[in-house]
């Protein structure tokens, strides 16, 4: 598989890098919805979350740690964020190795509880 995602991982491509480790890069997304947009993404290739083993519970929780320490470092971790996973055409994937979202920056709205 060799997403667009891949194609940054392997540097074919440029992007906005802002945290990349063993496990995870992270970059700012080219369309952002907030004034904060990241996406966090695995360098281990699972095309949606369904495609992440039962015994692999650490290819998500990496992401999710890799946000947080994100927002600490850039000092908006009080105020809050909001991290979203979309999985297949439904849920609002649209590049198909899976990412975590990370949303910031501004208040936003209320989703659920």
């Amino acid at each position: 598989m060799s997403t667009i995602f891949h194609k940054i991982i392997r540097r074919e491509i440029p992007a906005d890098i802002v945290f990349e480790d063993e496990h995870v890069i992270a970059f700012r997304d080219i369309a952002p919805q907030a004034p904060v947009h990241v996406l966090f993404v695995p360098k281990e290739t699972f095309a949606t979350l369904n495609d992440v083993p039962v015994e692999c519970p650490e290819v998500i929780g990496r992401l999710a740690v890799a946000a947080a320490h994100y927002a600490k470092a850039q000092g908006f971790d009080e105020d809050g964020y909001r991290i979203v996973m979309n999985c297949n055409g439904d849920g609002g994937q649209t590049v198909f190795q899976i990412h975590l979202h990370l949303l910031a920056g501004a208040p936003l709205g209320r989703f659920g509880t």
